[in-house]
């Protein structure tokens, strides 16, 4: 075979071209694959979040309040027996672990007393959280007591007010599985359920 006809025969040999087509989409292929199932991961993990806020709003309301103080409130020194509860005496309280400690703070004026803070209450709700979606931490647990309307001054067998309760989990990271060599991570959207007290005091978080 003469160098001319053998370089004539490699030019028109096809055998190995779709070996060689098939290794330049194979990147791609994989990668779109991977984007397809983090994509399922990412609205498995907002889902299960979500419902993670709903079971912790249900068990921040029948259980114990995190702000004692507001539990103890007695509205009806001040407002009279039975009076509803304005805006004017109680707003809203947030209550939080941003470190180590719980912490409630109020996002309006005036603001009552909120302690002794119940940090056990706090702990349950995020622990019963968890159950539901690992990637919630204490830290990510914000719950806001916000004046309803409801409930009345002097209340003998429970607290005064009934705070519409509102758990939000925010602060979520998600790491895909495309950025696990690089360990990157970007953060999901905050959730959050609602729910109305009902009696504020619950038989040890159980």
């Amino acid at each position: 075979m003469t160098r001319r006809s053998f370089f004539s025969n490699l030019r028109n040999n096809c055998e190995a071209s779709t070996a060689g087509e098939f290794a330049l989409v194979l990147p791609i292929l994989i990668l779109f694959l991977l984007g397809i199932v983090d994509v399922g991961r990412t609205m498995w993990l907002i889902n299960t979040a979500e419902k993670a806020t709903q079971i912790g709003a249900r068990m921040a309301v029948v259980t114990d309040m995190v702000p004692g103080g507001l539990y103890a409130e007695n509205y009806g020194a001040t407002l009279g027996q039975g009076a509803a509860i304005p805006l004017t005496s109680f707003g809203a309280a947030r209550c939080n672990k941003p470190t180590t400690t719980v912490s409630c703070d109020c996002l309006t004026t005036p603001c009552p007393t909120l302690t002794p803070l119940d940090a056990p209450a706090f702990e349950a709700i995020v622990s019963r959280m968890r159950q539901i979606s690992s990637i919630i931490g204490a830290s990510n647990v914000e719950i806001v007591y916000a004046n309803s309307g409801l409930g009345y001054a002097g209340d003998p067998n429970g607290a005064d007010v009934a705070p519409l309760v509102t758990v939000t989990a925010r602060n979520l990271s998600f790491t895909p599985l495309l950025f696990q060599i690089f360990g990157a991570s970007f953060a999901l959207p905050p959730v959050s359920a609602s729910l109305t007290m009902e009696d504020g005091v619950g038989d040890k978080y159980n």
